[in-house]
């Protein structure tokens, strides 16, 4: 697995031996980077289940400014660490070795980038997307992604977010979440 575009261009991804973390893959990470804008011009991106920190990698390589990354498995931290060493991340990326479900109120901010990809076993993910949009931390015009299996459905709309669209690719589904637009109305009471 190596890093798509950007500044890390083609630099290997290490990851841990196993099948206990699952890694995006390329064509699928290519296809979500290529649709929500291929490069960022800074910002802040938050992967939630990081496990090799491959999609926090390719954002900060692709120009965002910051990457916040949750895992809790201890062999995947240390591959996450060796990666920020080798690739010299160690101002922008910031790794987090807890759940992140019990440790969202740490964060602080709004983050323009939020990743989702949890062990599909184990996946909450319209709890947690009630946990984010609750605490505000999707920036205005930011995009929450969550990759899921293909038959696993999730709500259009949760809390102030909505899903504005999902892909399938093979037994993978990438669902787009947006915060919802609302109309402001003219009761002023100004003629």
């Amino acid at each position: 697995m190596r890093i798509i575009a950007g500044k890390l261009r083609s630099l290997k991804i290490e990851t841990m031996e196993g099948d206990k973390t699952r890694p995006t893959a390329d064509r699928i990470k290519e296809a979500i980077f290529s649709s929500i804008g291929p490069y960022f011009y800074g910002g802040r991106m938050l992967d939630c289940y990081a496990g090799s920190g491959n999609i926090g990698f390719e954002a900060l390589s692709r120009g965002m400014d910051e990457a916040d990354g949750f895992e809790i498995d201890p062999k995947a931290c240390a591959c996450i660490r060796s990666n920020v060493k080798r690739f010299k991340l160690e101002e922008q990326y910031h790794l987090h070795q807890k759940d992140v479900m019990t440790h969202l109120d740490e964060l602080s901010g709004e983050y323009d980038l939020i990743y989702l990809d949890p062990p599909y076993a184990k996946q909450q993910n319209e709890k947690l997307i009630k946990m984010l949009a609750d605490r505000k931390l999707l920036s205005k015009d930011g995009i929450l992604i969550v990759e899921s299996r293909k038959e696993d459905e999730f709500k259009e709309e949760i809390a102030d977010l909505r899903r504005y669209k999902s892909v399938c690719y093979g037994i993978t589904k990438i669902s787009y979440y947006e915060r919802k637009v609302y109309e402001e109305s003219n009761d002023s009471g100004n003629v």
